[in-house]
């Protein structure tokens, strides 16, 4: 299968070599070429895992992104969130009918950039899904090396529209047999791992962040009153879904901890033996604030406001995070009402996600 990889971290290049070696075809695109300048000087990406140390060829690696999505069956975006709306403008003149865009995961960013695309004038019958983490656990060791310390066992995945599901899965399973389906592309959202686990580690361990320049939040940061904020927000994540009339499985975060029924089996451990989440984490910058809880628990607690649900949590959180940046977070870009969803009742937000635009 023709398979575009979009972007150039950490999720991107594990992507790229992983369903290289699968036998895809694979064309890695980054907006910034001269830092392709690596892989395509080795001709691909070195991959080191379980199995041990390997190179792995890349079909194209390529700074066009007209190139890249030429007959692309997959679009896979495993991009920060605040790339996404960028990348959507750039897709939009070279999308066509059938493709499927795959963000891993997406935070409700796989409707925002369905939106762009429709509104740029091109409506081809492209669909978009989303799931609720990384494929992979991985990090880059150098410009053409990444390292996977793990590698998803499910992926529950939504879609929109919802109505072309049947196709949008039968095409992310030739590439990821771990996924799953979860419905539209709303649950698919709130499926999303990042704003429940990476807030409370680091609102709940900003003085050590800044002290010392190194610290690992799923090492020394998670500890018990961690954990149990944590589950408490998970809960509030999982009575947002049933509220929606979403079923189970929520994928309890706490199966991450305890067992081998999340989304990575049994992960935990091997995340904290690897050492590489030991890291420097600028609360005014980082990800974990400015896409996990900038974005994704602000898309939360404002789902939570418009199905009625109570979330003192998530609310308390998003709160502490505004006041670390000195922003109202709680009006941010991705929350229903900045994507011009907050208006809709339950009815017509069904038929949206069902159907697509009209």
């Amino acid at each position: 299968m023709k398979i575009a990889i979009l972007g150039g971290g950490h999720g991107c290049y594990a992507a790229a070599a992983d369903l290289s070696e699968q036998g895809h075809e694979v064309r890695l695109w980054r907006r910034d070429a001269a830092a392709l300048q690596a892989v395509l000087d080795q001709g691909g990406i070195r991959i080191k895992d379980a199995d041990g140390e390997r190179d792995v060829a890349i079909a194209l690696a390529t700074g066009d992104i007209r190139a890249a999505l030429d007959g692309a069956e997959l679009i896979v975006l495993p991009t920060p969130a605040l790339a996404q709306a960028d990348i959507a403008r750039s897709m939009a003149p070279h999308l066509a009918d059938g493709q499927v865009v795959f963000l891993p995961p997406g935070t409700f960013g796989g409707y925002m950039m369905a939106k762009i695309v429709w509104d740029s004038g091109n409506h081809a019958a492209v669909t978009f899904a989303e799931t609720g983490t990384l494929p992979y656990l991985a990090r880059k060791h150098g410009p053409a090396e990444v390292a996977i310390t793990i590698r998803a066992t499910r992926l529950p995945t939504g879609v929109f529209p919802a109505s072309r599901a049947d196709h949008a899965h039968a095409v992310i399973a030739r590439a990821y047999r771990s996924m799953e389906r979860c419905g539209d592309i709303l649950s698919g959202a709130l499926m999303n791992a990042g704003p429940v686990i990476h807030p409370p580690l680091i609102m709940m361990n900003a003085a050590p962040l800044q002290h010392f320049p190194e610290w690992d939040i799923h090492n020394e940061g998670t500890q018990p009153a961690v954990r149990s904020v944590t589950d408490r927000l998970d809960g509030e994540r999982m009575a947002v879904r049933e509220a929606l009339g979403y079923g189970a499985p929520h994928f309890p975060l706490a199966d991450h901890y305890n067992n081998d029924q999340w989304m990575y089996g049994d992960a935990h451990k091997k995340l904290v033996d690897s050492g590489d989440w030991r890291e420097h984490i600028d609360l005014h910058t980082h990800r974990y604030m400015r896409e996990d809880t900038a974005m994704g628990l602000a898309f939360l607690v404002s789902v939570a406001r418009w199905v009625g649900v109570d979330v003192p949590v998530a609310s308390g959180l998003l709160a502490m995070a505004g006041a670390i940046v000195g922003e109202d977070l709680a009006r941010g870009e991705r929350t229903l009402d900045a994507l011009g969803l907050g208006q809709l009742d339950k009815a017509a937000m069904h038929d949206l996600l069902q159907n697509g635009f009209q």
